[in-house]
């Protein structure tokens, strides 16, 4: 039987509480894995990995998915839109009827903060954080890293600024805690209504002026339906104050990385010519994704 122990180090809820060292065993690794050249290498070919989106997301899923598949492991795709969980079941009796029918993992994504800390002190498999609410998105924090590092060799001293809705942003805080524990340098930038107090004791708040003088500037879907009573109203407003526009974009040095975690509200929060600019790598996070979430999956699972 898996101990306690060795269940929480397989898993990952977030990067807040593992180690500097931890993060960058699973950076080398996905390294590793982006360098082979065979489509599917078969390490999991007898696990089986259950997919439990309680909230829709495409992109996040597909990662997954392929990371799963090119490892060999037989994959569970479960979408909430068409289960019980509509009729009232729980995430939990959900989460438990998965595991009763033997599935060696769970990669799991909901809209409710907490839960996700409950289920892995209950259920006896690996669980892998795919979006915790407004809490944690360990592996997107994790591939924005591996981004970084390829690009600069190193995460110590970088200037990154995270600048949008901050307030409910788990890649904002995934980002946040695993970046300091390498030595970057990481700041906000945000409508008040958007800003998230308590973690100013963390980041310090600048203006979009200071926010374009880093050496990476992540910009953050914007939800301003959430916003309709904020500081901002329409998405043409936020793009004057708060977009990555072509006129900001012209300012940055010719060495900043520019960074979304997607999907992009294209000419929001940036315009659509710099999301195809040399200096965009949203494209390349979204590659990265695949060897580390086959990183993380491979970590879940190993014997």
């Amino acid at each position: 039987m898996t101990t306690a122990i060795n269940l929480k180090d397989r898993s990952l809820l977030g990067l807040k509480d593992i180690s500097r060292n931890e993060i960058e065993s699973i950076l080398d690794r996905a390294a590793y894995w982006e360098a082979q050249t065979e489509k599917v290498i078969p390490i999991l070919s007898s696990q089986f990995v259950a997919n439990m989106f309680f909230e829709n997301s495409t992109r996040t899923r597909f990662s997954f998915e392929m990371a799963e598949k090119r490892l060999g492991a037989e994959v569970l795709n479960f979408a909430a839109a068409a289960s019980s969980v509509e009729k009232g079941e729980s995430i939990y009796d959900t989460v438990r009827t998965l595991e009763s029918m033997g599935i060696d993992a769970g990669v799991i994504r909901m809209k409710p903060d907490g839960i996700l800390q409950n289920l892995a002190e209950t259920i006896k498999v690996p669980l892998i954080n795919a979006g915790d609410g407004n809490n944690e998105h360990p592996t997107q924090a994790l591939l924005d890293l591996y981004t970084m590092r390829k690009k600069f060799g190193e995460l110590r001293g970088l200037k990154v600024s995270i600048i949008g809705d901050i307030r409910h942003s788990r890649v904002a805080r995934s980002n946040l805690w695993a970046l300091q524990k390498f030595g970057a340098q990481v700041s906000f930038c945000a409508p008040e209504s958007m800003a998230a107090p308590e973690l100013e004791q963390h980041a310090p708040y600048i203006s979009m002026d200071e926010a374009l003088q880093s050496d990476v500037v992540m910009m953050l879907r914007v939800q301003l339906e959430r916003h309709a009573t904020g500081i901002l109203k329409s998405g043409n407003e936020y793009r004057e104050q708060y977009g990555l526009t072509e006129a900001r974009a012209s300012k940055l040095s010719k060495n900043t990385m520019i960074m979304h975690p997607a999907p992009v509200n294209r000419n929001v929060e940036i315009d659509d010519a710099v999301v195809e600019s040399a200096q965009s790598f949203i494209f390349s996070q979204m590659s990265n994704g695949v060897p580390i979430r086959m990183a993380v999956m491979e970590r879940a699972l190993r014997k």
